[in-house]
């Protein structure tokens, strides 16, 4: 039986020491728990560009374009076999431009603003939960882009050189 393919990105907006959150409600697959500011599914023509799917839903979740948002960088991607499905994930953290004025609201659920420190007590969904809490340990203080494999009882990091 082969098992099929779920991509999916989520972005983490930063401001200052902040990270906005957004506690997802009325969802089929991610439901009652906090979530990244703003992500989805792959859409066809978006299979090799992780980029773009991020930037069409920050449009969609929070109508933030891109010329809103600077130093977006692909950090994480991970991998996780559940339900039948590999599921491969890209999450990218990105600042809020100084200039940026709008109340965020989403119709996906409720964003709020936490502080770093505050996350790690947060209910996420599972390879959310350790890419938060790695970027707030140690990825904050890097550029690397880092590869999680959860192997069923934590999702374990390295580093990925570009060689």
């Amino acid at each position: 039986m082969s098992d099929s393919l779920r991509n999916m990105t989520s972005v983490y907006l930063l401001s200052g020491d902040k990270i906005l959150l957004l506690y997802r409600q009325g969802s089929r697959v991610v439901n009652d728990v906090w979530i990244g500011s703003a992500g989805g599914h792959f859409e066809k023509d978006e299979l090799n560009d992780p980029e773009a799917c991020v930037l069409r839903e920050l449009k969609e979740e929070l109508d933030i374009d891109k010329d809103e948002i600077e130093n977006m960088e692909l950090r994480y991607v991970t991998l996780r076999k559940t339900k039948g499905e590999i599921r491969q994930n890209y999450y990218y953290f990105a600042n809020l431009k100084g200039s940026f004025d709008k109340d965020l609201s989403s119709n996906e659920g409720t964003c709020k603003w936490f502080s770093l420190d505050e996350v790690s007590n947060l209910e996420m969904p599972y390879t959310a939960k350790y890419v938060v809490d790695h970027y707030v340990s140690q990825g904050r203080n890097t550029q690397d882009l880092y590869v999680g494999v959860a192997d069923g009882n934590e999702v374990r990091f390295t580093s990925m050189p570009d060689k």
